[in-house]
C-alpha cells in the first residue's frame, strides 16, 4: 500500500519555515533504469508514435504535448475514436520530482504511470499490453533499437517500453524560471508586483501544500504520495458551480473513507500555460484558479490586487523549455 502524506500536516507552519528551493537540473533516476543517450532517444520515439494506441491516432504527446505546456489546454482529454474521461490530463513537464503520477496517485513512478494509458479503453485504447508489445516488436527497426539499448533475447517487452518512455519524460525539465534567476541573485528577473505576490503567495498560506522545488510538497520517497483535501472547504459556492467534489479521487482507488477527494497536490510550475485548471479542467483562468484556492483551500476572499498579484507571482514559475525536435519514427 502506498504511504500517503497529508498536506494538511503543513497547516499553520510560519511562512519562514517555506524552503525557496530553485528547480534542480538534475532529476531522479531509478537503479534499473538509468539514462542513457540511446534509451532517451528510443522514447522520445514512443513518446510520439500514435502507433500504441489501438486506433493509431493517439500518442502519450496527443494529450501531454511537449510542443507547449505539457498538456493538451483542455477541460478533459480527447481519446480514442473521440471518447473522453473525467480529468483533465496533468503536465508531462517537471513530472520526474513527483513521488507518485496521476491525480491519484495510483502510480508511484513513471514508468507505471506510462504502462496506463497504453490500455486505457478511453485513452490509447489497447486491449492488452501484449498487443501494443506485438505492435512494436513487428516494426523491425524498434526491434533493432531495443536490442542496442536492453540487449538480451527478448528485449521488446512492456516495461521497457515503459522505461525508455520514462527516461525520455525525465529530460523534460524547464530551470531557470524567472523565480529561479531570482533566488540566484538577479534581482531584476522578477517585476516587483512578481515579489510582491510572493509574499502573499506565503502570508495567504498557499505555502501549506506547495513547497518544494516544483511547488508540490516536500520530497518523499518514491510511492509515497502528498496528498490534499480538495476542496478543504466543501459547499462553497466555487464548489457547488465547477462541482469539485463530484470526483473523489483517491477514494476511487483505495476505497477508504479518509481518502474522499484527496489529490495529489499538483506542480504550479509553468501554471500560467496550463489552463484549463484543476482534476475536472472547470476553471479556465488563473486568476479565478488563485480565488478558489483561497476559498476552498483556506476559506480566504481575497480582493482583486491581492489574486492579480499572486497570479503576477504564478508567471514567473514559468520556465525554460528545453527545445523538442519530432523524431522520425520506424516504419518497417
Amino acid at each position: 500500500m502506498k504511504k500517503i502524506v497529508l498536506g494538511a500536516i503543513l497547516l499553520g507552519l510560519s511562512q519562514t519555515v517555506f524552503a525557496t528551493e530553485i528547480l534542480p537540473t538534475q532529476v531522479p533516476v531509478p537503479k534499473d533504469n538509468p539514462l542513457t543517450e540511446e534509451k532517451i532517444e528510443l522514447g522520445k520515439q514512443l513518446y510520439f508514435d500514435p502507433r500504441l494506441s489501438s486506433s493509431g491516432t493517439i500518442s502519450c504527446n496527443s494529450c501531454h504535448n511537449v510542443m507547449a505546456g505539457g498538456e493538451d489546454n483542455r477541460n478533459v482529454s480527447v481519446g480514442i475514436e473521440g471518447k473522453t474521461g473525467g480529468r483533465s490530463a496533468p503536465t508531462v513537464w517537471n513530472s520526474a520530482f513527483y513521488s507518485v503520477q496521476f491525480w491519484d496517485g495510483r502510480a508511484p513512478t513513471l514508468e507505471e504511470q506510462a504502462k496506463g494509458p497504453i490500455t486505457n479503453p478511453v485513452e490509447m485504447g489497447m486491449p492488452s499490453h501484449k498487443v501494443a508489445v506485438e505492435r512494436i516488436k513487428s516494426l523491425k527497426g524498434y526491434e533493432v533499437q531495443f536490442k542496442k539499448v536492453f540487449g538480451g533475447s527478448n528485449p521488446v517487452t512492456i516495461d521497457n517500453i515503459a522505461k525508455a518512455i520514462a527516461s525520455y519524460e525525465r529530460t523534460l525539465v524547464t530551470p531557470d524560471a524567472p523565480f529561479d534567476l531570482y533566488l540566484k541573485g538577479d534581482k531584476k528577473a522578477m517585476s516587483e508586483e512578481q515579489i510582491k505576490g510572493f509574499e502573499l503567495f506565503k502570508t495567504v498560506g498557499c505555502t501549506s501544500c506547495h513547497t518544494g522545488p516544483i511547488f508540490a510538497g516536500p520530497a518523499l520517497p518514491v510511492g509515497t504520495g502528498f496528498y490534499m483535501k480538495f476542496p478543504t472547504f466543501p459547499g462553497t459556492e466555487f464548489d457547488k458551480k465547477y462541482e469539485f467534489s463530484k470526483d473523489l479521487g483517491r477514494y476511487d482507488q483505495t476505497k477508504n473513507e479518509a481518502e474522499k477527494n484527496m489529490w495529489r497536490v499538483p506542480t504550479l510550475r509553468n501554471i500560467a500555460l496550463t489552463a484549463p485548471y484543476f482534476h475536472n479542467g472547470a476553471v479556465k483562468t488563473l486568476d479565478e484558479a488563485v480565488k478558489v484556492m483561497a476559498k476552498t483551500q483556506l476559506n480566504k476572499d481575497l480582493s482583486k490586487d491581492e489574486v492579480k498579484k499572486i497570479a503576477a507571482f504564478l508567471h514567473s514559475l514559468t520556465g525554460k523549455f528545453p527545445e523538442q525536435k519530432m523524431p522520425r519514427l520506424p516504419m518497417n
